[in-house]
């Protein structure tokens, strides 16, 4: 190769700040997105997350990538604890216990799917978070129901002006 050509392919540290600023952009909207959202919302989030985790972490055990798959296993796993500790039993007890079992079981098949390289045993733990996905779905579009109706029998004040 001649020293023009050379030239004209970017180094590695080139590519590595290319990677670097398309990854600060998404960063950055990440950041704003999570700083903007509701508390309900950053649940939707964390349960996305653990979805896209998980289907990633199922999809290396069935090409036998299992760096991929822990990748993504270990992903999940870190969000359904977060998911867990985000939890206010103070709020509603029963509810808080269940959803704390139904995590718990869910992290604790991802490590069965992971010790026995068995992709099945992931996608059990896919539709149950698709499941929790679609319900947390449904609540939060009632809730943006019933604040629109609070907000439209709120009063407002209004100015009227005789001449």
């Amino acid at each position: 190769m001649t020293h023009r050509q050379l030239k004209a392919q970017p180094d590695s540290s080139e590519k590595q700040i290319a990677r670097t600023t398309t990854n600060s952009g998404a960063n950055a909207y990440l950041r704003q997105r999570v700083l903007s959202a509701s508390p309900e919302e950053l649940r939707m989030m964390l349960l996305e997350g653990a979805l896209r985790f998980a289907r990633q972490g199922a999809e290396g055990l069935r090409e036998r990538q299992y760096e991929k798959s822990y990748q993504g296993i270990h992903q999940c796993q870190d969000i359904l604890m977060e998911l867990i500790s985000a939890l206010r039993p103070e709020v509603a007890p029963d509810l808080c216990r269940r959803l704390a079992a139904l995590y718990t079981f869910m992290y604790r098949r991802l490590m069965d799917a992971s010790a026995q390289r068995d992709a099945a045993i992931a996608d059990e733990v896919i539709k149950l978070l698709e499941f929790e996905n679609e319900t947390w779905r449904l609540v939060l579009c009632r809730l943006r129901e019933e604040r629109a109706a609070a907000s439209d029998r709120s009063p407002t004040a209004s100015i009227s002006i005789q001449g």
